[in-house]
């Protein structure tokens, strides 16, 4: 296997069961454990999501989104499992999926985290609490705040890999790698998740969308200095780092 450095999976806004069935069967080919060092996730996932990703990598970093799906078992009924709706906002009372009133869902899941992958700090959040939400500036308050280099959010559905302040922060959104409904998209939703491969005072960046049954790479690169991105197949250096790394994951 090519020598990628720390390799980081970044992912969120599962929604599953309620607005997704499950992962496309070509990105779930591809979440093959030990082979990433750290899983990130921006929220809106259940248990069962979160156990998967920690049979993942070793190092799982998980946001709380804004729903939540966790699964609790009822103690009036031996091993029967109910879902309830988290929403942090709302005091854990949001239980009108449940199948039972008699126990209330709590989650571990912190607002934010921020952790080192090489010479980079990144800030995790799920993205609700930006306002307005698809603000370049409400992003940039947020970086400031965690005081990272990398900024990754969800909530949107919609992946995206921009420069922030002096082409020297950064801001990461993979987007729903389920594809889930959003009202705060037209159309349907393309499935997407983001795989870094940090060295050191570099990352590259790929983005994987699952479109018409293809999945298609893009992929850009940055360092803490300087900026240089290059789309699908844009150029044999891109296009060759696309291919190795997606045999590595599948084999």
């Amino acid at each position: 296997m090519a020598n990628f450095g720390e390799l980081v999976l970044v992912l969120g806004d599962l929604h599953i069961p309620h607005r997704a069935s499950k992962i496309p069967a070509p990105f779930k080919r591809m979440l093959v454990p030990n082979k990433m060092q750290h899983v990130i996730c921006t929220g809106n996932l259940s248990a069962e999501d979160y156990a998967e990703l920690q049979s993942l990598a070793p190092n799982v970093h998980v946001v709380a989104g804004d729903y939540d799906v966790v699964t609790v078992a009822d103690p009036t009924q031996h091993q029967q499992q109910q879902d309830i709706m988290y929403n942090p906002n709302t005091n854990n009372n949001n239980n009108m999926n449940a199948t039972s009133t008699s126990t209330t869902a709590t989650t571990s899941f912190p607002e934010t985290r921020v952790l080192q992958v090489g010479a980079f700090r990144m800030g995790v959040i799920h993205g609700h609490q930006l306002i307005p939400w698809n603000s370049k500036d409400a992003i940039e308050r947020m970086r400031r705040k965690l005081n990272v280099d990398i900024l990754v959010t969800g909530h949107t559905h919609q992946n995206e890999v921009k420069v922030l302040q002096n082409d020297l922060h950064f801001h990461i959104n993979p987007g729903s790698i389920t594809g889930a409904s959003s009202a705060l998209v037209d159309g349907d939703v393309v499935p997407s998740f983001i795989l870094l491969a940090v060295q050191d005072t570099k990352v590259s960046c790929y983005v994987y969308e699952f479109v018409a049954g293809e999945v298609q790479v893009s992929k850009t690169e940055f360092t803490k200095k300087a900026l240089a991105s290059s789309g699908p197949g844009a150029g044999p250096e891109g296009g060759a780092a696309n291919v190795a790394l997606m045999a590595s994951l599948l084999s």
